[in-house]
């Protein structure tokens, strides 16, 4: 499964012996800061387009709006040139670091109360959907042979809550931005026809308003677009997709943290010596080799926010300018990831890819279809 990203990231990164060198002084912090302002501006450019369409087309959510934005960039002669150059290390920068803010944000989206008050028969389905997606998704990508970490990023965006979730795991996997970028366009791509295709199923499938709301909860990706898709059957649907939704939001940071910890593993093959890039959140070990954290920073700081969300001590206001600074923070984000997209390759190895989506798209909404019928 990695033997392109890890062919890569040799020729990427120093040898044992070339990383223990000294080494030569670093650029300015300020001369760092000015390489990637064009960059934060394309980004926040990008965002304030993406926010007049979802105001125009309320049907449109941000976040979807600005991946697509953020794709179109990266291709349209003019702004191609600018995202592909000057503004590459701030658009990067975005991609990466906005992220981890706004998943730390989204934590104030998850309150530990409400969700347990679904009743255990709901938790048990989320459960099984979060677990059959994972793994199914990560098994067959790898059957179907594609590239680097896309199997493992592609499952936790189908599994969790889609672009944020990648985003989270890209970070401790160590992925590559291809990657990331790859399979944050194929969750938000299959997300956005779910806004299309699930209310046309409600009412052939028999489903309730409570019972389609879960459905939606279990089964689409970004909270954005379980919005979208649920409002359609009502305020008691919207209500239960999104209760249901951040019980899969809940689950980030154990999935994550799982994750991290096999990898570590996997990478010291016993010896407790890590052979992984560089990261700020890394541990350094008495050797000098860089451990990466079993849970990073940016998802303890997702916990912190969710125990400070369930304690009952933020007032509205604060938690709406949270959630609308969460939703900024995550469009920048994307608008970055979106620009690193390169169609033609993606269409290259596209065929592979669309079918691991569209799989897995059948896995997840089988398996909560039948759990929410089972527990309704």
């Amino acid at each position: 499964m990695r033997g392109r990203d890890t062919a890569t990231k040799a020729r990427t990164r120093p040898e044992p012996a070339a990383a223990a060198a000294p080494r030569a002084p670093g650029r300015p912090p300020a001369a760092a800061v000015r390489d990637k302002l064009p960059g934060l501006a394309v980004a926040a450019a990008g965002v304030a387009l993406a926010w007049t369409v979802h105001r125009v087309l309320p049907a449109v959510p941000l976040l979807t709006a600005a991946i697509v934005l953020g794709v179109a960039a990266a291709h349209l002669p003019g702004p191609r040139a600018v995202v592909r150059g000057v503004a590459r290390p701030g658009l990067s920068f975005a991609g990466k670091r906005l992220m981890r803010a706004g998943v730390v944000l989204l934590g104030l989206s998850v309150g530990l109360g409400d969700v347990l008050g679904l009743g255990w028969e709901t938790v048990a389905m989320v459960l099984g959907t979060v677990a059959a997606t994972f793994a199914g998704t990560v098994w067959l990508g790898r059957r179907m042979g594609l590239p680097g970490d896309q199997p493992l990023l592609i499952a936790t965006g189908y599994a969790i809550c889609g672009a944020s979730a990648i985003g989270a795991m890209s970070e401790v996997s160590d992925s590559e931005e291809e990657d990331v970028a790859t399979a944050v366009a194929l969750v938000t791509l299959c997300g956005t026809l779910a806004i299309v295709v699930l209310p046309l199923l409600h009412r052939p499938l028999g489903l309730d308003a409570t019972q389609f709301g879960r459905w939606v909860g279990a089964g689409v990706h970004d909270v954005g677009q379980v919005v979208a898709t649920a409002q359609t059957a009502g305020p008691t649907a919207l209500r239960e997709a999104v209760l249901v939704k951040l019980m899969r939001v809940a689950m980030l940071a154990p999935l994550v943290a799982a994750v991290g910890l096999s990898l570590r593993r996997r990478r010291t093959g016993g010896s407790g010596t890590a052979h992984t890039a560089p990261d700020d959140a890394a541990h350094t070990s008495p050797a000098g080799a860089r451990r990466a954290p079993i849970v990073p920073l940016f998802v303890a700081g997702f916990l912190a926010m969710t125990a400070l969300r369930s304690t009952g001590l933020l007032a509205q206001p604060v938690l709406t300018a949270a959630h609308q600074a969460q939703e900024l923070l995550l469009a920048a984000a994307l608008v970055g990831l979106g620009s690193a997209v390169h169609l033609p390759s993606l269409v290259r190895g596209g065929g592979r890819v669309a079918a691991l989506g569209l799989c897995s798209w059948l896995v997840i909404a089988g398996v909560s279809y039948g759990g929410v019928l089972l527990t309704t």
